[in-house]
């Protein structure tokens, strides 16, 4: 389900951000993307939404990150260790998958980040998930 046609949409304060590869939702603990089909998700991109990022949250950033799957995308899995030496704001994510290979996919990604990935299977688990992570409460 996207974010936009969940409940979420309706009860959450949200800023959407839309790049050419994808939408993400910024919301005051965590953000929400939600990548376009076949997409390659590299560095390039990375860089586009971390600056958004910075220029949204500031410097200070901590937050967690929800990867809504509803598209079939790819990633390098090594570059979460990249983004965790050169940044490291993202304290958890939760990956949103809907078929066995997302699941695959977020269990591979999982092995390569230093911080708590959790696999959810819808986004009510995910958003629940990050709202009670300890680091928010």
């Amino acid at each position: 389900m996207r974010f936009e046609d969940s409940k979420y949409s309706t009860i959450l304060d949200y800023t959407k951000v839309s790049f050419s590869f994808g939408s993400f939702y910024l919301l005051d603990k965590f953000i929400i993307s939600e990548m376009k089909e076949g997409v390659h998700f590299d560095w390039h991109k990375i860089q586009q939404v971390i600056t958004v990022l910075l220029e949204h949250y500031g410097n200070t950033i901590k937050i967690a990150h929800i990867s809504n799957r509803i598209n079939s995308y790819s990633i390098e899995p090594q570059l979460w260790i990249k983004f965790n030496k050169d940044f490291g704001f993202v304290i958890a994510s939760a990956i949103v998958f809907y078929s066995e290979i997302n699941y695959v996919n977020a269990t591979i990604e999982k092995r390569f980040s230093e911080n708590s990935i959790k696999r959810c299977l819808n986004l009510d688990e995910a958003i629940n998930w990050v709202l009670n992570l300890k680091e928010f409460n």
